[in-house]
C-alpha cells in the first residue's frame, strides 16, 4: 500500500438472518440439500466422497422439511441458505413416518441412479444400509428423563463464528419447550470436536457412555 493510503475494507454482503424455512420454495429445499452435503463429513464438506450427492439431504434434510416444516429455520446470507436447524418433537413418531412415507422414495431414487451408471462408493452404500439397521437400546427415548426430540445444526464456512449457531439451536429450543417436549438429544462426531465444545456450551452432556472406539457421542438436554 503506498504511503498515505487509506485501507478501504471490501464490501460486506448483507448480514446474514435467521428466518422460517419455505416448504414452498424449492431454492430453500435445495439450499438445505447442498449445507448438508457441505457440512457432511464431520463438519466438513463431503462434496466428491459420496457418489449419489442426494443422499445425505434425502436422509438427513428432506425428511424433516417434509415432516413438520415448522421446526426448520434457516440462515439467509442474502445468496441462499448458509445454514439451518433442522429438528423433531418426537424421535419415534418420526422414525415410524419416515418408514412408512419417505425411505421407499429414496431407496427407488438410488436405484435408479445406479441402474444409470453411478457406482457407489462406500460411503453411499453404508449410508443407505443404516435405514434398515434396527437402531439399538436408546434408554434416553423413555422414561421420566426422557429426551424424545432430537436435531441437527449444519452452517456453512462463512456463516460460522457470528453466534449463529447458538442462536438456531435457542430458537428450537424455545419451539421445543412450546410444545411441551421434555428433553432433546442428538448425534455428534468425536472428530468434530468444535462441535462437541459448542453443546457443552449450550448445556448438553452425554447420556450414553461411549464405548473403546467410539466415533460418535449422544448428547442431550432436559428442558423441562
Amino acid at each position: 500500500m503506498p504511503p498515505g493510503a487509506v485501507h478501504t475494507p471490501p464490501p460486506r454482503g448483507p448480514e446474514p438472518r435467521l428466518r422460517p424455512f419455505d416448504p414452498a420454495s424449492p431454492a430453500d429445499l435445495s439450499g438445505l440439500y447442498d449445507v448438508c452435503l457441505r457440512t457432511g463429513f464431520h463438519g466438513e464438506d463431503a462434496t466428491g466422497r459420496y457418489a449419489d450427492p442426494l443422499l445425505l439431504g434425502d436422509v438427513y434434510a428432506g425428511p424433516y422439511a417434509a415432516h413438520d416444516p415448522a421446526l426448520v429455520t434457516v440462515v439467509d446470507d442474502g445468496a441462499g441458505v448458509a445454514g439451518y436447524v433442522i429438528g423433531c418433537a418426537d424421535t419415534l413418531g418420526f422414525e415410524q413416518w419416515a418408514r412408512e412415507r419417505w425411505w421407499a422414495g429414496v431407496r427407488r431414487r438410488h436405484r435408479e441412479l445406479v441402474a444409470g451408471g453411478v457406482r457407489p462408493t462406500e460411503l453411499d452404500t453404508a449410508l443407505l444400509r443404516s435405514l434398515d439397521r434396527p437402531p439399538g437400546p436408546r434408554p434416553y427415548l423413555h422414561g421420566r428423563a426422557a429426551h424424545p426430540a432430537h436435531l441437527h445444526i449444519d452452517l456453512l464456512p462463512h456463516a460460522q463464528g457470528r453466534g449463529l449457531g447458538r442462536r438456531l439451536v435457542e430458537h428450537l429450543l424455545v419451539q421445543f419447550g412450546a410444545r411441551g417436549v421434555a428433553g432433546v438429544h442428538l448425534g455428534v462426531s468425536t472428530r468434530n470436536p468444535g462441535a462437541v465444545a459448542f453443546y457443552r456450551r449450550l448445556g448438553f452432556s452425554e447420556l450414553v457412555e461411549p464405548g473403546a472406539g467410539a466415533t460418535g457421542l449422544t448428547m442431550g438436554l432436559r428442558l423441562r
